[in-house]
């Protein structure tokens, strides 16, 4: 009886494994299927640079957005990123509501208070996760004094 029931079991914990496998070459296979898409490429010399955004699958990674404009005031920056993020997001099928995280790099952490005032409730009821970090010497790239990236879904 023992070992009937070893057997059986054995059986089930095999069927069981293969299901699994099978699902997972699957979802495997689904994802190789997938090409990425982007958009918005910047060319330097004639040679794509970057991609303002790139998706993959029902995800889209939208590339650092920085102010390069006077007047040089965090809060006018901060206003400058947060729409060319959502431009962004927009021609990439997506919103503000669906961003899962957020990125920013101020170029000076005293501007920390100034950015968060412009950036609360731009992102719907339910915010993203956030991370944010005063770049090392040399400061953001274009004398922005702020850059934000995001991933989002669609």
């Amino acid at each position: 009886m023992q070992t009937e029931r070893r057997s059986v079991i054995k059986k089930l914990f095999a069927s069981t494994m293969g299901i699994m496998g099978l699902g997972l070459a699957t979802k495997a296979n689904t994802i190789k299927k997938n090409e990425k898409e982007v958009g918005n490429i910047t060319e330097f010399q004639e040679v794509p640079l970057f991609s303002g955004h790139t998706k993959h699958g029902d995800v889209v990674y939208i590339a650092g957005k920085g102010a390069h404009v006077a007047p040089f005031d965090i809060r006018n920056h901060t206003e400058i990123v947060l729409k060319e993020l959502e431009k962004e997001l927009i021609a990439a099928g997506s919103s503000m509501e669906k961003v899962l995280k957020v990125s920013v790099f101020l170029n000076d952490i005293a501007d920390y208070q100034g950015m968060n005032e412009v950036y609360k409730g731009r992102f719907g009821a339910n915010p993203p996760v956030r991370t944010t970090v005063a770049v090392a010497k040399g400061g953001v790239p274009g004398n922005s004094l702020v850059e934000m990236d995001c991933i989002a879904y669609i």
